[in-house]
C-alpha cells in the first residue's frame, strides 16, 4: 500500500467520526442541564407578588345630621360706647381695663361742684317764687272782699289775680330748674348701662370730658350670652323655613380649642344679599366660660333635621376619577376590588353613600395609590400576626416539621 493510499483512508475516517463526535457533545450538554433537583419548578424560582400596606376602615350605618355649615363671626350680645351726658372736669376711674362690670356699678366721677351751684342757686329761686305766691294768694283773698265790699276797684282785684297766676307759671319754671340741675348733678356719676366687660379705656382722671363727645369713654360688650352670625347660600331658603317653623333648627359653633358648643337659632334676615347671594343668619349661646370672643371666626354648623339608617364610610377611603367617585373595598382574601359609588353629603370625618356599599364592608383609608383592581394588601394597623400571609405561614410550618 503506498503512502498516498494510506492517508486517504485516514483523512475518510476522520471525516465520518466528526459528527459522531458532536451528536456525543451535544447529548452530554443535555445531561448537564438536567441536573436540577426533581420536583422543583420554575414558577417556584419566582418571588411570590408581595401584599402593599394600606389601612383600612369600616362602612358604617348611622343615623347623621343633615346640616349646612358656614364661617361666623362672634358678636357681642349687647355693646355700649359709654359717654358723658354732661360737660365736667374728671375725677376718678372706678375700674381697670378689661374689668368685668355689673349694670349699675360706678364707672367715671366728675367734678360735681359746678352742676351741685346750678342747683343750689335753682333751689333758691324756687323757694323765693313760692314765698312770693303765697303773699300774693293772700292779697288776692283781701282784694276780693275789699271789691265786694266796694272799698277797692274790680280792676285792682284782677291786678292781683294776673300776679297770682304769673308766679305760679313761674313756680313751675323754677320746678323745672331745679329737676335739670338735679339730673345734671347725677350725670356727673357715670353707671354701667349693662353688665359686660370693658374694653380700652380713652380717658383719665383730670380729663376734661365733653358732653356727648364723638370719643367713647369706654366700650363695654356684653359676652354671656354673645351672638354668632354667619351666611349660607340664598337657595336654602326653603329648608330653614320650613325647619324653622317645625322647630328642629339646632346649632352647634366650634370654639378655638375644637369642642363644640350648643347655640340656640335667632335670626333670620328678611331678604337675601343680592350682592352675594346669602342669606344672613344668627345664633345666641350661653358662653358661660367665655371661650367665645367678639371679632373672632368660628366654624357653624346648623343641623335641619337627621336621616337615620344612612351608609357612611371615612371620608379618606373616597378616591375620585374621570369616572367619578370609587373606592378599594377589601374582599375576604385581603385583595381589593375598585369599586364606584354615588357619594352624598359629608358629615365630620364621614362621607354618605347612597349607592355601592354596604355597612360591614371594608375599604382602604390609605395607600390607594399603590393599588389597582385585584391587588393584595395587608392591614398595617392590624397584630403581626393577624397580617402574615398565608404562603410565609406554609413556610414557618415546614420549618417546624423539619
Amino acid at each position: 500500500m503506498t503512502y498516498t493510499t494510506l492517508q486517504r483512508r485516514i483523512g475518510g475516517r476522520r471525516m465520518v467520526m466528526l459528527p459522531v463526535l458532536f451528536l456525543l457533545l451535544f447529548i452530554l450538554l443535555l445531561a448537564g442541564c438536567s441536573t436540577d433537583k426533581p420536583g422543583k419548578s420554575k414558577a417556584a424560582d419566582r418571588p411570590a407578588k408581595r401584599a402593599v400596606p394600606v389601612l383600612v376602615g369600616l362602612v358604617e350605618q348611622k343615623t347623621v345630621p343633615v346640616e349646612l355649615r358656614a364661617i361666623g363671626t362672634v358678636e357681642p350680645y349687647a355693646t355700649v360706647a359709654v359717654k358723658s351726658q354732661v360737660t365736667g372736669l374728671l375725677q376718678k376711674v372706678h375700674f381697670r381695663e378689661g374689668d368685668e362690670v355689673k349694670k349699675g356699678d360706678l364707672l367715671f366721677t366728675l367734678d360735681p361742684r359746678p352742676t351741685a351751684s346750678l342747683l343750689n342757686q335753682a333751689q333758691g329761686n324756687l323757694a323765693k317764687n313760692r314765698a312770693e305766691l303765697d303773699n300774693a294768694r293772700k292779697e288776692l283773698e283781701r282784694y276780693t272782699q275789699a271789691a265786694k265790699k266796694g272799698y277797692v276797684s274790680t280792676e285792682q282785684a284782677e291786678q292781683a289775680e294776673t300776679k297770682v297766676a304769673t308766679l305760679s307759671a313761674t313756680i313751675k319754671v323754677d320746678e323745672a330748674a331745679v329737676e335739670n340741675a338735679r339730673l345734671q348733678l347725677e350725670y356727673s356719676t357715670i353707671q354701667a348701662p349693662i353688665d359686660g366687660r370693658t374694653g380700652q379705656l380713652q380717658v383719665y382722671a383730670g380729663n376734661l370730658i365733653k358732653a356727648n363727645d364723638d370719643t367713647a369713654m369706654v366700650t363695654i360688650n356684653q359676652v354671656s350670652p354673645i351672638k354668632v352670625s354667619f351666611a349660607v347660600p340664598g337657595r336654602h331658603f326653603g329648608e330653614l323655613k320650613k325647619y324653622r317653623e317645625a322647630g328642629s333648627l339646632h346649632v352647634l359653633i366650634a370654639e378655638p380649642a375644637g369642642s363644640e358648643v350648643e347655640g340656640a337659632f335667632s335670626f333670620l334676615d328678611n331678604s337675601v344679599d343680592s350682592t352675594t347671594g346669602t342669606l344672613l343668619l344668627k345664633a345666641e349661646a350661653a358662653n358661660r366660660d367665655k371661650t367665645l370672643w367678639p371679632g373672632q371666626f368660628v366654624e357653624v354648623r346648623l343641623i335641619l333635621t337627621t336621616r337615620p339608617d344612612v351608609t357612611v364610610v371615612p371620608s379618606p377611603a373616597i378616591q375620585v376619577g374621570q369616572a367619578g367617585a370609587h373606592v378599594f373595598v377589601v374582599r375576604d382574601d385581603q385583595t381589593v376590588e375598585d369599586r364606584r359609588i354615588e357619594v352624598g353629603m359629608i358629615v365630620g370625618t364621614e362621607t354618605v353613600v347612597e349607592k355601592g356599599l354596604s355597612p360591614g364592608e371594608r375599604v382602604v383609608t390609605d395607600g390607594q395609590l399603590q393599588l389597582t383592581d385585584g391587588a393584595k394588601v395587608v392591614d398595617r394597623s392590624a397584630p403581626a400576626e393577624q397580617t402574615a400571609s398565608p404562603e410565609a405561614s406554609g413556610r414557618e410550618a415546614g420549618k417546624g416539621k423539619s
